[in-house]
Parts: C-alpha cells; structure tokens; sequence
C-alpha cells in the first residue's frame, strides 16, 4: 500500500512539472526547435544532400542555392551537410561531457555533503582550487596538457563542470539529511548508501536536472572555443568552433561561411536556455520571479 501510495505520488508530481512546463512558451518553443536538431542530427545520413568532407575546388565560396542551401565553404563543401554532422558531434561533445561531470560531481557533493567532517573539507577544498580557474581556461588548460582532440576535449569540458554539479549537490544534500524522513531510516537501521541513494538522493535531484540543462549549453559553447582555436575537432571533421575559424579569412566575401554555423551554436544554446528556465520554473515556482 505505501509502495502504491509513492508511485501515486511521483506520478502526480510529474504531471503537475509536465503541466506546469507545458505553460511556458518559451520552453515549449526551444524543446521543439531543440528536438528538432537533434532528430536532424541521428538522421543527419539522411536529411543531408552532400558529403560532408568532400571538396569540390570548382563550387567554392558559392552563396545559398537549391543545390547548396546555406551556400559553400573555401574548400566547395557544402555547409548545410557540415552543419548538421556538425550538430551530431556538438551534442555529443556536450551530452558526454556533462554526463561524465553529472557522475563524478554528483557522488562528490553527496560523500562529502553526508558525511561531514574532513572527508567533506578535502572535497570541497579541491573544489575550490578547480573553481579558482575560470571554466573555460580550465578545459583550455587540460586540452592544452592532454593534446589536441575530441576525447580529450570531452574529458577537459567535464573536469571543468564538477565542481559546479558537486557544490549544488553538496547544498541540496545538507538542506535534506537533516529533514524528519532521514531521522527515521536511520532510527530503522538503514545503511548509510541506503540513505543516500533511496531517500537524500530523488529529492535533491531537481536543481541537478535544471543545472545539467543550462549545463548542455555551456559545455556545447566550450566545445567550440575550443575547436574555434584549434584544440578539439580537427580538419576535415565538421565542427561547429572549427568551421567558424576555417572560413574566417572569408569572412568578407562569403558570410554565410561563418554565419550559418554561428546561428547553429546560437540556436542551439538558446534553446538549451530556455528549456533550463522552464525547468527550473516548473520544478520550484517559486524561483519563477527571480529569473
């Protein structure tokens, strides 16, 4: 009966977030657009016209077409396929990325939010010295010891969001092992893992889903300043940072070199934005008027 009751529970609680972030436009319009790109980015094989790395000297530098749609590269590629095998690669970067920080920052803020004590001053004292770097120069600092690359980068980009995910775990985990319902599993002999991960852990989840949104976001810009000065992806890989430099030199003659795969980065930001806002809105309505 009291299993029956919690699955009610979560239940209505999901209704009430998918309600209440079905209400926001702006999110519903950036989940849409987002979902799009990415669907475009798994069929990228098939929605695209072009190989993405071939050239073709004769077509380059050539504007929007029916042939080319958002036009060609100095090298006569076409930039509508490179775009979207761009966006595949970009949003792998940054799922892997802030997935590998979600994991390694999350079990940090909660070992060191639960327990306390030393073990909490070592973890949170590494946190600093990380957070001492900005985000970006960190990652730029890795890559640049690791080398040039995409596995390094993804590695470089996650180093740089764990202390983010660990102190917001860490603050979630102190304002909850202190409630009513922790008092009684431990009273009940519950192991502490058991604590953690059955009852600290679902409920301090929400601002860990709203983080990891906007967290997307920046992990995919990073990725391209990276890539833009020529630590990530390499030539001929299409790459949303690395396309942008390649054709800057030709800025001036053919823009949409360079404008279409920054709209992309835009685009793509922006809707990971607006979908972290209406999450965060959804999940605490009382933050609504504080953005």
């Amino acid at each position: 009966m009291a299993a029956e009751l919690e699955v009610s529970k979560t239940q209505s609680q999901f209704r009430r977030i998918m309600k209440q972030l079905l209400r926001n436009r702006r999110a519903v319009v950036g989940g849409i657009v987002l979902l799009i790109i990415v669907f475009m980015a798994i069929l990228a094989p098939y929605v695209t016209t072009h190989d993405p790395v071939k050239q073709n000297i004769r077509n380059q530098l050539q504007p929007p077409s029916r042939e080319h749609f958002f036009g060609t590269d100095q090298f006569g590629r076409d930039i509508y396929s490179r775009v979207i095998y761009g966006a595949r690669l970009s949003l792998r970067v940054g799922f892997l990325a802030i997935s590998f920080a979600l994991v390694v920052g999350c079990f940090l803020g909660l070992v060191s939010g639960y327990y306390g004590g030393w073990l909490d001053m070592i973890v949170m004292r590494v946190i600093d010295i990380l957070l001492a770097l900005p985000g970006f120069l960190l990652a730029l600092s890795i890559v640049a010891a690791l080398g040039p690359g995409l596995e390094n980068v993804i590695m470089a980009i996650g180093v740089s969001y764990i202390p983010s995910f660990a102190r917001m775990m860490r603050s979630a985990v102190l304002a909850t092992r202190e409630l009513d319902y922790v008092d009684a599993a431990q009273a009940l002999g519950a192991s502490d893992w058991r604590i953690i991960f059955q009852h600290i852990l679902p409920n301090s989840i929400s601002p860990i889903i709203v983080l990891t949104t906007l967290s997307m976001a920046g992990a995919i810009l990073s990725a391209a300043g990276l890539s833009f000065l020529g630590m990530g992806a390499q030539p001929p890989t299409p790459e949303w940072g690395s396309m942008i430099a390649t054709a800057r030199p030709f800025i001036r003659v053919s823009h949409w070199a360079v404008t279409v795969p920054g709209l992309a980065i835009f685009i793509t930001v922006m809707c990971l934005n607006l979908v972290g806002d209406g999450l965060r809105d959804a999940l605490d309505p009382r933050l609504k008027n504080l953005g």
